[in-house]
């Protein structure tokens, strides 16, 4: 069972007085159903300051909408991914929480923040997750969460840490993964470490969360930001593509040794590199939130 630190202690005073600056914002009718209407803000964690995050609330918000999660990589495009996904999100009236994990404070914010390291970027989204469900009246029930690079690394690393928390996840080409391997410390396995205290792995528990992968087709280029190193190389693969799919099988072997059929999927996007609007374009948002929202059964018509 994970601990809970005084982090993620409610605030003392009510969301609604938190600070709250409107992001600008399409205008539009409030008639459920049509894009561009909801509400996109930024607040501030009150016991947090400076920590921000973007909040958009879809016309047809109700108490049971669910609460996605998107995530950035290194290059803190948030308000990106949000106004990409706010489509999709009309569509199941979903939530969207995008956090802001800025640098320096935030710097190994992919590994959720070892100790040492920077800021624990966990523990700031559970409070962001906390403050969400009280702003907007939504149910406490296990959120969806997608990343994009480092954000994949941040999304499956959070989802092992805190399955409970967790109904779903898909993972944008994420540069490298934790595998659900016991006998190799974290962050290249789950053998339990000071790396990141008041966290203790469930592997039962993490393996009955389904999983997403999608990477472009053409994205094996060796960028600046992939991480190289011979035993990554020998162990997970030589691009973001090979990477993701031997997680994905292994998550799924996994998963099988302890008689659970949880989906783990691999997927490509056709004719798009290491591009998250590229990526976008060419379908990923939908596919996201088919595999978050859709039934199997549905998604293989």
């Amino acid at each position: 069972m994970n601990t809970v630190t005084a982090c993620e202690a409610p605030t003392k005073a009510p969301l609604e007085n938190q600070a709250e600056n409107p992001v600008e914002d399409p205008a539009g009718n409030t008639a459920s159903g049509k894009p561009g209407q909801g509400r996109l803000t930024t607040h501030v964690l009150e016991n947090r300051p400076g920590q921000r995050y973007l909040l958009y609330r879809p016309a047809g918000l109700h108490a049971r909408s669910p609460l996605v999660i998107v995530v950035h990589g290194i290059s803190r495009n948030g308000r990106e991914q949000v106004e990409s996904f706010r489509r999709e999100a009309d569509r199941h009236d979903a939530v969207l929480l995008a956090p802001l994990f800025t640098r320096p404070e935030f710097g190994d914010f992919q590994r959720l923040g070892r100790r040492g390291r920077g800021v624990r970027a966990d523990l700031a989204l559970l409070d962001m997750i906390q403050a969400v469900r009280r702003m907007t009246g939504i149910a406490t029930s296990p959120s969806f969460l997608f990343g994009y690079s480092g954000g994949g690394q941040f999304v499956h690393r959070f989802a092992m840490a805190w399955p409970d928390q967790v109904a779903r996840i898909a993972v944008g080409a994420a540069g490298w993964y934790t595998f659900p391997d016991l006998g190799r410390r974290y962050p290249y396995g789950l053998r339990d470490s000071d790396a990141l205290p008041g966290v203790r792995f469930d592997l039962a528990a993490i393996l009955r969360i389904p999983a997403l992968v999608l990477v472009g087709e053409w994205d094996t280029e060796h960028d600046p930001a992939f991480k190289r190193a011979p035993h990554l190389d020998r162990t997970q693969g030589l691009t973001r593509i090979e990477r993701g799919r031997r997680w994905a099988t292994a998550m799924r072997e996994a998963a099988r040794q302890r008689n659970l059929q949880t989906p783990y999927r691999f997927e490509t996007l056709p004719r798009c590199g290491h591009s998250f609007r590229d990526n976008m374009r060419q379908g990923m948002g939908k596919r996201v939130f088919d595999f978050f929202f859709q039934t199997e059964e549905e998604q293989q018509q």
